[in-house]
């Protein structure tokens, strides 16, 4: 049974990968775009929103 390897897109470039154990940088097509995608994470142009609900800064427990 010859099973074709599936592939995704790149998220930096879009580039076809192969997705396999052979694909060192995956799902990045290379080492290039995957700092490129880091990059965007220190900047902070990427970003997990956080929930509207909480506070920023928890308050302090009240002492007696």
């Amino acid at each position: 049974m010859n099973k074709k390897p599936k592939t995704v897109a790149c998220p930096t470039c879009s580039a076809s990968v192969e997705w396999s154990a052979a694909a060192r940088w995956r799902p990045f097509c290379s080492e290039r775009c995957r700092l490129i995608d880091l990059g965007k994470w220190f900047e902070e142009s990427n970003r997990i929103p956080a929930d509207e609900g909480l506070p920023e800064y928890p308050e302090p427990p009240e002492t007696m």
